[in-house]
C-alpha cells in the first residue's frame, strides 16, 4: 500500500505552524489591547474589536495545533476537524460577501442615516456636541472638505459662531478648484461626507483584498489536509 508523502506531510505541518505563530500573535496583540484599553477607559467600540480579534486569534491557534498535529502524528481524527473547520469559516466568509453584496442597498440607506445624525450634531447650539464639533472641525482641515452633504449649510447657525476659520482655505489654495467663495470667505467646496465614502470603499478594498487572500490559504488547507487524510487512510 501507498505510504504517506513526506513532502505533503511537512508542508501541512509547517503551513500550519505558521498559522498557529499568527494567531498566537493576534491573540496577544487583542488581548494586551483589551487589558490596556479597559485600564484606559477606551471607548466601547475600540474594546469590542479588541475581543473580536482574541476570538479571532483563539480560533487560528486551534486550527493551527489541529494541522500541526494531525500532521505529525497522522491522525486523520485531527485532520478531518481541521478540515471540517476550515470548511465552515470559508462557507462563512462566502455567506457574509454575498449578504453584503444583496444588502449593500440597506448599508448605504443605514450610512445615509449615520450622515443626517452627524448633520444634526453639527447644528447643535446647546453645547452638548461641542466637543465633537471641535473634532470635526479638525477633520475637515485634515481633509480640504466642509459640512457633511451640503457643505457649510449643515453647520446651520454654528457656521460664523463657533469658528473663525470655519471650512476656511489656505491664501495660497483660494484660487485652486480646492475652494469656492461663500459669504465672503473662501472655503472648501467638497462636503467631507465624499471623503468619508471614499475612505470606506478604499478600506472595502483592502478588506477584500484580505477576504480573497485568506479564502486562497484556506482552500490551499482544504486540500492539504484531505489529500494527507486520504493517503492516511491508503496506508
Amino acid at each position: 500500500m501507498a505510504g504517506v508523502s513526506k513532502c505533503m506531510k511537512y508542508s501541512m505541518f509547517i503551513f500550519n505552524f505558521f498559522f498557529w505563530v499568527c494567531g498566537c500573535i493576534i491573540l496577544g496583540f487583542s488581548i494586551w489591547i483589551r487589558v490596556t484599553g479597559a485600564q484606559q477607559g477606551m471607548d466601547s467600540s475600540t474594546l469590542a474589536g479588541a475581543n473580536l480579534l482574541i476570538a479571532v486569534g483563539s480560533i487560528i491557534m486551534i486550527l493551527g495545533f489541529l494541522g500541526c498535529c494531525g500532521a505529525v502524528k497522522e491522525s486523520r481524527c485531527m485532520l478531518m476537524l481541521f478540515f471540517i473547520a476550515l470548511l465552515l469559516i470559508l462557507i462563512l466568509q462566502i455567506v457574509g460577501g454575498v449578504l453584503g453584496a444583496v444588502n449593500k442597498s440597506q448599508v448605504e440607506v443605514a450610512f445615509n442615516s449615520t450622515l443626517s445624525i452627524i448633520v444634526d450634531s453639527l447644528q447643535s447650539t446647546t453645547g452638548e456636541h461641542k466637543e465633537y464639533q471641535e473634532e470635526f472641525q479638525k477633520f475637515e482641515r485634515q481633509n480640504k472638505c466642509c459640512g457633511v452633504l451640503n457643505g457649510p449649510a449643515d453647520w446651520g447657525e454654528n457656521f460664523n459662531k463657533l469658528f473663525s476659520d470655519m471650512c476656511q482655505c489656505e491664501p495660497e489654495e483660494q484660487s485652486s478648484d480646492l475652494c469656492k467663495k461663500y459669504q465672503s470667505k473662501y472655503i472648501y467646496k467638497k462636503p467631507c461626507g465624499d471623503v468619508i465614502m471614499q475612505q470606506i470603499k478604499d478600506n472595502l478594498v483592502i478588506i477584500m483584498g484580505i477576504a480573497f487572500g485568506l479564502a486562497a490559504i484556506e482552500i490551499l488547507g482544504l486540500v492539504f489536509s484531505m489529500s494527507l487524510y486520504c493517503q492516511i487512510g491508503r496506508k
